[in-house]
């Protein structure tokens, strides 16, 4: 689906008591989102895309503790906005051949990000297609899933407020996700659920499949109308 990009214009989304997230291209199809988790006044800017007032946006929430990248191909700006603050960009462990790609150092996370809380869940790691996928899941509390679900209209099917991203609808990614009972779903596409956020969890995961004629439908017919 094509990007309408344009210029950066920072749009605030999904603020809550540990973060904040933001969109840098309202118009843009894809509706790249990016998030600051901040727990005790640490920040960890997750997956960000720059625009003017990122900082600012940041500084509102704590001190920058750390950058974090959860998708292998999500490189977006998280060198520049981690050179920015001084500190480096972080990667899952186990996720090969995103660390040549940054102009920033890099250092590796294992199953937490830092000390904030968060786990870290492997929601796929594959070589075909390729796609190395990490969510961050604080118990209880928020999930943050960049790339398999996501709120963004590619994603959804009618009906749906939270869809399965339409490579994986054939194989929702259940056994990463399901048992999570997140308060907030937070998505690298689209803005967040915070309103019965397990429940749109669930229903995303258990009618993936089934709904995947209705979801290729959609998608093709917005593809082809714009």
């Amino acid at each position: 689906m094509p990007l309408k990009g344009g210029r950066a214009t920072l749009h605030e989304i999904d603020r809550w008591e540990g973060g904040v997230g933001w969109i840098a291209y309202p118009d843009e199809d894809m509706q790249r989102a990016s998030h600051a988790l901040a727990v005790d006044g640490e920040v960890w800017a997750v997956d960000p895309v720059d625009a003017p007032g990122v900082d600012d946006l940041l500084d509102d929430v704590g001190e920058v503790t750390g950058v974090a990248l959860c998708l292998d191909r999500h490189k977006r700006d998280a060198a520049a906005v981690a050179n920015r603050h001084d500190v480096p960009v972080s990667v899952p462990e186990w996720m090969d051949g995103v660390a040549p790609k940054l102009d920033a150092p890099v250092e590796t996370f294992g199953d937490e990000l830092g000390d904030t809380g968060y786990r870290v869940r492997r929601v796929r790691d594959a070589s075909f297609p390729p796609w190395q996928e990490a969510a961050l899941y604080r118990p209880g509390e928020t999930l943050l899933v960049p790339e398999a679900v996501g709120t963004a209209s590619f994603f959804r099917a009618d009906g749906e407020r939270l869809g399965v991203h339409p490579m994986l609808r054939p194989i929702p990614p259940r056994g990463a996700l399901a048992d999570c009972s997140p308060e907030r779903v937070l998505v690298g596409h689209g803005e967040g659920i915070f309103d019965d956020a397990e429940g749109a969890l669930r229903d995303a995961l258990a009618g993936a499949r089934r709904r995947l004629p209705a979801a290729y439908a959609k998608m093709i017919r917005e593809m082809v109308l714009g």
